[in-house]
């Protein structure tokens, strides 16, 4: 095991139960890929292991028995295992469950495993094994890989193969996914909560519009919760076969659900050329993007994005703005919402964690990356 010593701004960190390991407080890059005993003072202050990836260069661990963790995992998540109406949920993540690095994620009777850096992806043989003894009842499992590497990034490892495409449900609502076209699956199971208020009470008897709406999962939430109507736009040209055919598999007539292919900047300004209005506007942006005419950043354009929908918000409509930025303050995410309003007042009158089953570090904010508020307009 080898043996580095540490500065006091990461001893701190790791005392506070930060579990990311910053190359800020590393200097000269004295670390090497692997496992490491870290000491502070000469005391062993933690066990850690060092990789490169997007989050980091490695994390501190409490346990390499990952038998014990994935048990300790699917013992967390009995209640979703349980719930016949919901087929798809998290059930290892990283640091929330004792180990970063790994993601690992339950459809349906298969399973996906998300590698992040290097250094996990030599245990995957360790972890497999520790994961058929835990989760007999998994049919077959795939793999994406998420690091820089000539790895294929998508994968079936053991097991049966799934369908291409397959029906999970959640809270009753089916969705078509695929476990092995690319990093995406076709919806993001961290928004589970946000489809649930949608599908609850947020949608009912209005007219809906979904930005960034990738496979629409949102306006099928919205659809099936009574909305009058839903417009989903996303510049993908594949969204909108996979947005149409969550639709067809809950029996929605396409006649009232409208998806445009087409820039989300382009279509408010469309949009409020026609002169058309929304009750509710969903806007779920990626962190960072760039089209032929611009980049966008959500921690310096999302304000942007507020300003452009209110002139097509309904009096008293209301915006649910989502970002999954871990970088990006909650305090500092509103600030940028309030940023977009100007002038115009409104109430936040709910918002969204990390769901349960996307175990976090208490001690980490950035643990919890997801951010999402409803708001409406006064």
């Amino acid at each position: 095991m080898t043996k580095l010593t540490i500065n006091k701004y990461a001893a701190k960190k790791i005392a506070q139960g930060i579990a990311v390991l910053d190359a800020r407080d590393f200097p000269g890059n004295t670390y090497t890929e692997g496992f490491a005993d870290l000491y502070f003072d000469h005391q062993l202050v933690s066990q850690a292991y060092f990789s490169r990836q997007n989050k980091g260069i490695g994390w501190t661990v409490t346990s390499t028995d990952f038998r014990q963790l994935l048990t300790d995992a699917k013992n967390k998540r009995q209640s979703y295992a349980q719930d016949t109406a919901t087929t798809a949920y998290r059930v290892f993540n990283q640091d929330g469950d004792g180990f970063g690095g790994m993601t690992l994620d339950i459809y349906g009777d298969y399973a996906l495993f998300s590698w992040y850096n290097a250094f996990i992806y030599t245990l995957k043989d360790e972890i497999l094994a520790a994961f058929k003894a835990v989760f007999p009842e998994i049919l077959g499992a795939y793999e994406k890989v998420r690091f820089d590497s000539k790895l294929p990034i998508s994968s079936h490892i053991y097991g049966q193969t799934a369908p291409d495409k397959f029906i999970i449900l959640e809270n009753g609502v089916k969705y078509q996914v695929f476990l092995n076209d690319g990093l995406m699956t076709g919806i993001f199971l961290d928004q589970h909560e946000v489809r649930g208020a949608l599908l609850e009470d947020l949608a009912a008897g209005k007219d809906i519009l979904n930005l960034f709406s990738y496979t629409a999962a949102f306006s099928v939430a919205a659809a099936m919760g009574g909305a009058k109507s839903t417009t989903s736009v996303d510049l993908a040209k594949r969204s909108r076969a996979l947005s149409e055919a969550h639709f067809k598999a809950n029996g929605l007539a396409l006649d009232t659900h409208k998806c445009h292919v087409m820039d989300v900047f382009e279509y408010a300004k469309y949009a409020a050329r026609k002169k058309l209005g929304f009750d509710l506007i969903v806007i779920d942006p990626p962190s960072f993007a760039r089209n032929k005419k611009m980049t966008f950043s959500v921690a310096k354009d999302y304000h942007q994005l507020i300003a452009d929908a209110l002139p097509i918000l309904n009096r008293h409509g209301k915006i649910i703005a989502s970002t999954n930025h871990a970088r990006l303050s909650r305090a500092d995410f509103l600030d940028e919402l309030t940023k977009g309003f100007g002038t115009q007042k409104f109430d936040v009158i709910a918002e969204f964690h990390l769901p349960a089953d996307f175990a976090t570090n208490p001690a980490d904010p950035q643990s919890d990356y997801l951010k999402v508020f409803v708001l409406e307009v006064k």
